[in-house]
């Protein structure tokens, strides 16, 4: 898959375009990527997805609590696995917000050979979000392309989103989650040095340093499976602010336990996958009390995994 960082660099044939930010590359915006794949290769079209980065809402809104379901790397590794033939990670800043949907789009055009414009129901382009649906349809009239909405996906009377994907990560529920998303929920980050705690209490941690946006699930005990470059090994991974031990801590850590595993991976880039939620995040009385329910929570772990 072929990745442009700014519409300058953009010298395309006859293209589909999809625009929007993708974040999760959820089975909502997996449908709308197959009728652009398929319906772009029927044509001999490029098959092109255009996203933003940061989010929108960081820079309109100032959001700055975790939200993030994929990194850029990921993202990019979900688009291109979904078979898409080039995309664009166009920065978000306040200058481009200002842009017009007319004057944005026809920038795009300059570039590319825009035969085609897939979006989804509800969208909407440009200063103000003037840009909606009827507008671009309107719009594809003057510079060349034709245009279509893709409904959204339904699961259970609920429509697949974005948000309602980090409703339930939020709340620990994997199992929708995955659904959503269809694949189980993942995080990656660079193994860093902690306090040593966990090795102490006979179950060693590894501390991963994720993005501060990067949305992890609520605080608790976790069955998971960790990626470590071409190997897969089962893990527990707590997420929490350690209450046996902090009393002031409040921004969540997660630590991953690596079954029957002790190499040193400090400064390692891995990957969690979420398969589980074993419990909530608890306090205890004492450090014996703490490894009596870690050594519970590690033999569930098996138990699930295997």
């Amino acid at each position: 898959m072929l990745h442009y960082s700014n519409l300058s660099e953009l010298h395309l044939g006859k293209t589909w375009l999809t625009i929007g930010s993708f974040d999760g590359v959820h089975i909502g915006h997996q449908s709308l990527l197959k009728r652009l794949i398929v319906g772009a290769h029927s044509q001999q079209a490029a098959a092109v997805v255009m996203t933003f980065h940061p989010h929108p809402a960081v820079v309109l809104r100032g959001k700055n609590e975790p939200f993030y379901l994929t990194g850029q790397d990921e993202k990019r590794s979900l688009l291109e696995n979904q078979g898409v033939d080039a995309c664009i990670s166009v920065e978000f800043n306040l200058a481009v917000a200002a842009y017009t949907a007319e004057y944005f789009l026809s920038q795009v055009c300059r570039q590319i050979q825009l035969d085609k414009l897939l979006v989804g129901q509800g969208f909407a382009l440009g200063r103000g979000r003037t840009g909606d649906t009827l507008m671009l349809e309107k719009l594809g009239k003057s510079l060349g392309y034709s245009m279509e909405v893709v409904p959204p996906v339904m699961r259970e009377g609920v429509v697949v989103s974005s948000s309602q994907i980090r409703q339930y990560i939020g709340q620990s529920d994997l199992l929708n989650a995955s659904h959503f998303l269809g694949r189980n929920y993942s995080v990656s980050g660079i193994v860093s040095h902690g306090d040593g705690r966990g090795s102490s209490l006979g179950f060693p941690t590894a501390n991963i340093a994720t993005s501060r946006l990067r949305l992890l699930p609520g605080n608790g005990v976790y069955a998971c499976r960790v990626k470590l470059g071409e190997e897969t090994r089962l893990a527990v991974a707590n997420i929490g602010v350690r209450p046996t031990f902090e009393h002031t801590e409040t921004t969540p850590h997660l630590e991953v336990h690596i079954l029957d595993f002790d190499r040193v991976l400090y400064g390692e880039l891995i990957s969690i996958e979420f398969m589980a939620f074993l419990r909530g995040e608890q306090r205890f009385t004492s450090a014996g009390e703490l490894v009596e329910q870690i050594q519970r929570d590690v033999q569930k772990a098996r138990e699930i995994l295997k």
